[in-house]
């Protein structure tokens, strides 16, 4: 394998991290969400978004060699992320991060998703997080084995999305963040 990395986003990562999350979402979820809702996935239309996250220094991209081939976004919960699934906050609310990771399926099982993580963990750390969420659709095992080997586990709250009137199911999975790299 070329010489993998992780570091912050830059402005000019936003079309390529905008690409990947469009190539990818359409590869990884072709199958639970309508095919309406992936050929909307536009690059130009979202690039606003993602040049905002990166502005904001939230998003860390994985690399390999001189390809960029996944990012991360993570920052604090929101309220709602983070919320019980009676609406009560948890005692650490204040301190749990929303974390997000996406690999392009075609650099997957190299090692970049957990490189990624195990950054931002490192990062949400020092900003004074002590745990991480993530929104998995329930169907994606991809995803969930991901999160499990990180040992990121189901904590019981579920949501469910309307993609253009199909129901996609989400589980939150929950964990801690002192994720370490294995040699």
């Amino acid at each position: 394998m070329a010489d993998a990395a992780v570091r912050t986003a830059e402005p000019d990562d936003v079309a390529e991290i905008a690409r990947i999350h469009r190539d990818t979402w359409r590869t990884a979820y072709r199958d639970l969400v309508p095919g309406e809702v992936l050929a909307g996935l536009d690059v130009a239309r979202t690039a606003p978004a993602w040049a905002e996250a990166v502005g904001g220094g939230q998003v860390l991209v994985a690399t390999e060699g001189r390809w960029l081939v996944g990012f991360c976004v993570a920052g604090a919960a929101p309220a709602d992320d983070v919320a019980r699934a009676d609406g009560s906050l948890p005692p650490d609310a204040a301190t749990t991060a929303l974390v997000s990771v996406l690999v392009e399926p075609r650099w997957g099982r190299r090692g970049h998703g957990g490189r990624l993580l195990a950054a931002a963990a490192a990062r949400l750390r020092e900003a004074g997080a002590t745990r991480g969420v993530a929104w998995v659709p329930e169907a994606d095992r991809a995803s969930t084995g991901f999160y499990a080997k990180a040992e990121w586990t189901p904590d019981g709250t579920v949501r469910t999305l309307d993609a253009l009137g199909r129901p996609l199911r989400e589980i939150r999975v929950s964990g801690g963040l002192t994720l370490l790299l294995s040699p």
